[in-house]
């Protein structure tokens, strides 16, 4: 049996990551662990393989299935729905990018003002949805989901630590809402794709929306 997930951090709270760790296990569990590993890495290489060659938009748990040469029922089993599917795809990127954010270098990991690093985070963020944007789109969740995703809570909870750092007197966690609203994938693909946007400018719109929230000057 897997063991139980620690309670998500409060937004005031440090994220401890040794707590995302896992226990160690019998012999036996190893063995059945490492089977499903597997497995799921086989499912996720078949999902990647019909991503790269039809789009994000196109992928469906029946076409993974067909190529995994398994059933439909253990793609939805491993994955719940598409939008699971496509979020474990996201997976790697997101753990690399929670890391650098969490405890990585200077400006966007610890080491620098809180105003330095939430600079920092929307420019690399940007940069992400830019670089991954079909497969974001296709992994957007429905409202009711939107904003419970354990992803979107550790950024949202990261920008909130850096607001109250910044500054204290706002409600960091209404504002920490609107600053991600900017970073939202939907309006990278409107803004880029639809209006002709150099990704440039929106990287220079987020310094100066942050330089705005936190009345400091922005960097030239």
């Amino acid at each position: 049996m897997s063991s139980v997930l620690p309670p998500f951090p409060k937004p005031q709270e440090p994220i401890d990551t040794s707590q995302l760790l896992e226990l160690g296990a019998g012999e036996d569990e190893s063995c059945l662990r490492a089977d499903a590993a597997r497995n799921r890495a086989r499912l996720l290489e078949a999902a990647a393989r019909l991503v790269k060659e039809q789009g994000a938009a196109q992928l469906t748990m029946e076409a993974v299935a067909v190529a995994a040469s398994v059933g439909k029922g253990t793609v939805f089993r491993r994955f719940g729905d598409r939008i699971g599917l496509l979020t474990a795809l996201l997976d790697h990127s997101e753990k690399k990018f929670q890391a650098a954010f969490l405890s990585g270098p200077p400006p966007l990991g610890p080491g620098a003002g809180p105003v330095e690093r939430l600079r920092a985070f929307g420019v690399e963020l940007l940069r992400r949805t830019h670089d991954e944007l079909d497969l974001q789109l296709a992994a957007e969740p429905s409202a009711d989901r939107r904003f419970s995703l354990p992803p979107r809570r550790v950024q949202h909870s990261h920008v909130v630590l850096l607001l109250r750092q910044a500054v204290p007197e706002a409600d960091s966690e209404l504002l920490a809402h609107t600053l991600m609203g900017y970073l939202n994938p939907v309006l990278a693909h409107h803004l880029t794709r639809q209006c002709d946007m150099p990704l440039e400018r929106l990287e220079a719109g987020w310094l100066d929306l942050v330089a705005r929230v936190t009345c400091t000057k922005p960097p030239r």
